[in-house]
């Protein structure tokens, strides 16, 4: 009987090349046809039919025995491109002769259905003759890369950006994830099939990767994966972000020694060398062991440039009081409704302007959820939208942007645990960089000890590992439970970190404090900084002084009197 599935993959077509079915040993579809007359039967393969893997023992490369459906579903509708003839169309031609000069034969180009063609080019505002990187998933095509002789590229327009020969992993229980499409050829001609790209490349300040959304279902069953990213500084930005989304304990490094990329490695050293390269690639180090090597690049920085300045929110009147790191987390509190909240949101969404930052909302303080969503969508839209907006151009822009970067963790019942699971699958499925935990007290530690002051530690130890493994920066608003009248002026006094339950575990404990204080006579609201852990970071018991747009929800500083405007705060 047939299998249907692999792995949770459907299959599509069974037995795609028409082996010997149920046999284990029998020809290779890659190298047999093209092996001398009596040599073209021979048994030179092995299949493993269970996992749809064949292994030849001539040419040394792996292939998959069947095709499959996709897996996972795009979360919004692409344009497709039109469905391509798939022929040999490089022969003879000049881009034929080009990938020779790069080491990439013409079965190469056949087995990843590379093609050329007439396309015009935004860069030149002209017609070009240009390579056709297709992308496929679930044999159907997704995307095309285009790139002309000078070497510009676009992708088709409105197309889904998924991963470069996604479906080639499918069975395998490792892969390898490179920064080209040249790379994934110049694998493919080492014997190594099972090899992907990202879409769009590696920069060095933001690496979008919601390419990754729509694809993290093939690795679900992967025991390895292996990041064989460029050796210049975006590619190892790329690599530390693949890292941080598929998790430290399943990636492995490939270097490429004095290369830049597995095709430069290629050319310079042959196939056998660069297999070995991807044979030889190192798990990612240990957690919680650092050595000198481990820091080295981070030592030589301080030693050459000091400090690094810390991430800001955009409003510069804070900026200039107080900044942060990731992998930290920040104690937020205030007496209620003095605005604890509404500046968390204020700096995720500055986050976000500034740095391109996801973020996470466990806040069952702000139900209902959609009141929440419209405050996000008050602060990026920089005014209040109307009726008439519904729908219209920029509503769906603005809609679409918060859809892809505040995520809300709705649970009936909110634990600590449960909310850091949640947290760490949306920094693995959507890449989020800011958790918000709002307020601590209905986010539970289910099992926490009964001394009020270790159950605050043990509580906060969580949190640390978390932001520390993921990298990611924490928000926890923390209601005061001690709050005096002044007996002079007859207002209640300004909370401070230790009027928390939990007394000094939350100063001695939060990495950062911040206050949020509103003088209802004034009709201001000032952040005052509690708490800054390194001098570089800000001015501890500095403040800044708002005023608060009621239209936006956006908080002002006070030389500032109108912040709407036409231009998106990402454009």
């Amino acid at each position: 009987m047939q299998t249907t599935e692999i792995n949770g993959f459907v299959i599509d077509e069974f037995n795609s090349h028409k082996l010997d079915e149920g046999n284990k040993q029998g020809i290779c579809p890659v190298c047999s046809p093209d092996r001398k007359p009596k040599n073209q039967k021979a048994k030179c393969a092995s299949y493993d039919w269970d996992r749809g893997l064949g292994t030849c023992h001539n040419c040394n490369t792996s292939f998959q025995l069947h095709t499959y459906k996709r897996k996972g579903k795009a979360e919004k509708v692409y344009i497709k491109p039109a469905s391509i003839d798939i022929k040999p169309s490089l022969v003879g031609t000049q881009a034929e002769d080009w990938f020779k000069t790069r080491g990439i034969s013409k079965q190469t180009l056949d087995d990843l259905k590379v093609t050329e063609g007439p396309e015009w080019m935004p860069q030149t505002q002209k017609t070009e003759n240009v390579i056709k990187f297709n992308y496929f998933m679930g044999g159907e095509l997704t995307n095309v890369k285009y790139r002309d002789g000078r070497k510009n590229f676009k992708l088709y327009k409105g197309a889904e950006k998924v991963f470069y020969n996604i479906d080639s992993i499918v069975g395998f229980e490792y892969c390898i994830i490179v920064e080209g499409e040249m790379d994934v050829l110049a694998l493919h001609e080492a014997g190594i099939t099972n090899a992907i790209s990202v879409p769009n490349g590696a920069t060095l300040n933001t690496n979008n990767l919601d390419y990754l959304d729509s694809c993290i279902d093939y690795f679900d069953d992967k025991d390895k994966i292996i990041l064989a990213c460029d050796s210049d500084e975006a590619g190892q930005a790329l690599q530390t972000e693949l890292i941080r989304r598929l998790g430290s304990e399943t990636c492995h490094i490939a270097t490429f020694e004095d290369c830049k990329d597995a095709n430069e490695y290629l050319l310079k050293y042959g196939k056998e060398k660069l297999s070995e390269r991807i044979s030889k690639a190192k798990p990612v180090p240990l957690e919680n062991v650092t050595t000198f090597r481990d820091v080295e690049d981070e030592v030589t920085d301080f030693v050459k440039n000091g400090f690094k300045p810390g991430f800001q929110i955009g409003l510069q009147n804070f900026d200039e009081i107080f900044s942060t790191y990731t992998g930290q987390f920040i104690t937020v509190t205030g007496i209620p409704s003095s605005g604890k909240s509404d500046f968390v949101d204020q700096m995720v969404v500055g986050y976000n302007n500034n740095y391109g930052w996801k973020t996470a909302f466990a806040s069952p303080e702000n139900q209902p959820t959609y009141l929440h969503a419209h405050k996000l969508l008050r602060k990026t839209w920089q005014g209040m939208p109307t009726r008439e907006d519904i729908g219209g151009d920029r509503w769906n822009q603005i809609a679409d942007h918060c859809n892809s970067n505040y995520f809300h963790i709705d649970m009936e019942r909110y634990t600590l645990d449960s909310v850091l699971r949640k947290g760490a699958e949306l920094v693995k499925r959507k890449g989020i960089k800011c958790l918000v935990i709002d307020p601590f007290n209905k986010v539970r530690d289910v099992g926490g000890s009964d001394d009020v002051n270790r159950y605050t530690m043990e509580y906060l130890q969580k949190i640390e590992i978390f932001a520390k493994k993921y990298d990611v920066l924490v928000f926890i608003v923390a209601h005061p439970t001690k709050m005096y009248k002044n007996q002079k002026t007859g207002e209640i006094d300004e909370p401070t970190m230790y009027s928390i339950k939990g007394g000094g575990e939350w100063y001695d404990a939060s990495y950062h404090g911040i206050l949020v204080h509103r003088n209802y006579e004034n009709n201001t609201v000032k952040a005052k900084v509690l708490k800054v852990k390194f001098q570089n970071l800000g001015t501890n018991q500095a403040e800044a002084h708002f005023k608060w747009d009621p239209k936006s929800g956006c908080f002002i500083p006070h030389e500032e009197t109108n912040i709407v405007g036409e231009k998106l705060p990402w454009e």
